[in-house]
């Protein structure tokens, strides 16, 4: 797993774990002998996304990169497909759940794990049932997502991180933004066909503020291309 990726699940995680009021303090020698373990499925696949609400600690999700997505109601101790049949890609490379209604449930297809045998995907995808029932979002062109988030407050106002096509330069690239529930999107940042979306970072006490990365970056089936000048941190 890719560094990045590790992190950001780790972050996840202690999202799914963290208090739901922030001022409150905590002993950190209390916590001293937590240790991650492995929560399964074992046929999940490797995965680059975890997603979950502090309205429901129990309930998460997430993508694996050639299964679809998974989620938990029980913390963790039994997983169960939610996607089988009603998307037409497998691979997941984002997920976000709405803090505001955790009902609402995306995903990103086509994975940003940059091995010899990645998936493309077919754009995006959105549950109002908390996985229930799925249809497509848009961006069908888009052939692989690194970051779905969601506004803290509004569900209907969502960001996606457009990696575009894996292996080569992409005008589809970029970061996305709807305001209706993916009915309509709009790119709100683009530095140029060599530069992918891969991450976004919204302030939860102050939404407008919003943190995204370009990486410019492609493979070939003979080499990888990673970072250059239009590569950049943007807010």
């Amino acid at each position: 797993m890719h560094l990045r990726h590790f992190f950001a699940l780790s972050a996840s995680l202690v999202l799914l774990l963290a208090p739901t009021t922030s001022a409150q303090t905590y002993e950190p020698s209390n916590f001293a002998a937590l240790q991650y373990r492995v929560l399964g499925p074992n046929r999940g696949g490797r995965s680059l996304c975890s997603a979950g609400s502090a309205q429901r600690p129990l309930e998460a999700y997430f993508g694996a990169v050639g299964g679809g997505l998974w989620k938990t109601t029980d913390g963790g101790q039994n997983w169960k497909p939610v996607t089988d049949g009603q998307i037409k890609s497998s691979s997941v490379g984002a997920c976000a759940v709405a803090e505001a209604n955790p009902d609402v449930v995306w995903i990103g297809m086509g994975e940003t794990e940059f091995r010899g045998n990645i998936m493309q995907g077919d754009g995006l995808y959105k549950s109002e049932d908390a996985g229930k029932t799925w249809k497509h979002a848009g961006l069908g062109q888009v052939q692989a997502f690194a970051r779905v988030r969601v506004h803290p407050t509004n569900p209907d106002i969502v960001y996606a991180a457009a990696f575009g096509k894996p292996y080569a330069e992409s005008e589809d690239r970029g970061i996305y933004k709807s305001t209706d529930g993916g009915k309509n999107w709009r790119k709100v940042l683009y530095k140029s066909p060599k530069a992918a979306g891969i991450d976004i970072s919204i302030d939860q006490k102050n939404p407008n503020v919003i943190f995204a990365a370009l990486w410019e970056a492609w493979r070939t089936p003979w080499g990888m291309n990673s970072g250059g000048p239009d590569s950049g941190f943007y807010k």
